[in-house]
């Protein structure tokens, strides 16, 4: 009887993952690379790339997002994707968002944007509703805390200068950058988005907790409120 090769099993699997893992971490991922996509998760499920899983996994959940925030027991829907299957893409998509963040649990400095969403990119990008996080940092810009404010609706989510600073004074932080996603993925900051930077720099100043920016998520883009002079 074929006895399976374990080492080419988990050597494929890698080989998989960090091919799906790159594809997730590109900066342009439109849907026109649907075909890359289509190849890449072929290869994750052993299965040819027009095949009828692929197709209906693509046709069930047609972005990037929706495939994302997919649960297992919603792929297992789909014929011919049982619970081997499901939790194996399941494992891959939660470990692309695992290296977009810090896997190797270094100690993060945040002195710059692109620090900030390298650190955060895979938890927000691709969320359905929005997310409020306040980075509390060092003298020297090191990160104390991650603490999430507060998780909306698809289109807001309420947060109070009271709650925001909270665990700020709380853990001594000697200033905050502020993050968020758009779940449209359009990371341009909307009038409300404004107004309440404003107010939080303000009660900043006031505490002497400076906000040092505010960073808006979208899908493979972020704007920097500091970068575009409004803080």
């Amino acid at each position: 009887m074929f006895k399976e090769n374990k080492f080419y099993t988990e050597k494929s699997q890698s080989r998989e993952t960090t091919l799906l893992t790159g594809f997730f971490c590109r900066k342009e991922r439109k849907m026109d690379n649907k075909n890359s996509l289509k190849i890449l998760l072929a290869q994750c499920l052993h299965e040819t790339a027009n095949g009828y899983m692929v197709t209906e996994l693509l046709k069930e959940f047609p972005t990037i997002q929706e495939l994302m925030n997919a649960t297992t027991e919603e792929m297992m829907l789909i014929k011919g994707i049982g619970k081997g299957k499901a939790q194996q893409l399941s494992a891959i998509l939660r470990f692309v968002r695992y290296a977009q963040g810090n896997p190797d649990g270094k100690r993060v400095i945040m002195n710059s944007s692109q620090a900030v969403y390298a650190l955060l990119r895979g938890e927000l990008e691709y969320l359905p509703v929005e997310k409020f996080i306040v980075l509390g940092l060092s003298t020297k810009n090191h990160l104390i805390i991650q603490h999430t404010v507060s998780t909306g609706s698809l289109n807001a989510s309420i947060v109070h200068p009271r709650e925001t600073f909270r665990m700020l004074i709380r853990r001594a932080c000697a200033s905050t950058i502020l993050v968020h996603n758009h779940p449209s993925g359009d990371s341009t900051p909307s009038k409300e988005d404004l107004v309440l930077t404003q107010k939080l720099a303000e009660v900043g100043r006031i505490m002497d907790i400076p906000v040092l920016d505010h960073i808006i998520i979208g899908q493979g883009q972020y704007v920097s409120m500091k970068e575009k002079g409004i803080i």
